[in-house]
């Protein structure tokens, strides 16, 4: 799969360090969330260098009390001790998947998303050069794989979807991968960080 980008570690910096200024967005229910109460977190956009990169993901196991089973990136709550969201984000990577935060260059940070669970996360980015030794928490995480950075560059791959709860109708973003559904937070970030590197305006809540 070709991308249609010279993904260099350069280039992807580049595009991140001139996003333009947004205020905080969410892919759910069509509207942005903008709150002082969320509960700051980080994740880690993983992107691996190979001849084609990719970008690493999580399936949380299925016994876990909060999004049991779902694919997301690692990552996870800020600690009062982490210093800044690459802390976390680094920290929380090798705690549940064992990736050496020595193997992880940072590139920048995406635009905080913020989730309709009470979080705002902050989307960082990191080129991983291969090769590199994984050891996931069998407890935490049920696998980690790879989806081509193409694939999520293509905006054709971009989908939304919805369900009704409580009266109410929730759309979100997704990104069926083979027999994956990558969905909600994750897909609205792999959504947004897609636009910011085909120079697209990053809209994550477009009417359904």
């Amino acid at each position: 799969m070709r991308t249609p980008l010279a993904l260099t570690p350069g280039a992807i910096r580049e595009r991140i360090r001139q996003r333009p200024p947004m205020e905080l967005i969410t892919g759910d229910q069509g509207h942005r969330a903008i709150s002082p109460q969320k509960t700051p977190a980080a994740v880690l956009i993983g992107v691996v260098g190979h001849d084609e990169p990719t970008v690493i993901l999580t399936q949380r196991t299925a016994h876990l009390r909060d999004h049991a089973g779902q694919i997301s990136f690692p990552g996870g709550r800020m600690e009062p001790d982490d210093p800044d969201p690459a802390a976390t984000a680094l920290r929380e990577t090798a705690e549940e998947i064992g990736l050496s935060p020595a193997h992880c260059r940072i590139l920048g940070e995406l635009n905080p998303y913020d989730t309709v669970t009470g979080y705002r996360v902050h989307p960082v980015v990191a080129w991983i050069e291969p090769p590199f030794g994984l050891a996931p928490d069998p407890f935490e995480v049920a696998e980690v794989f790879e989806v081509p950075l193409g694939f999520v560059l293509d905006a054709q791959n971009h989908r939304r979807d919805s369900y009704d709860k409580g009266g109410l109708t929730r759309h979100y973003w997704v990104l069926p991968y083979q027999k994956r559904y990558i969905w909600g937070a994750t897909a609205a970030m792999l959504v947004n960080f897609a636009r910011l590197l085909n120079g697209a305006e990053a809209v994550l809540d477009p009417p359904p």
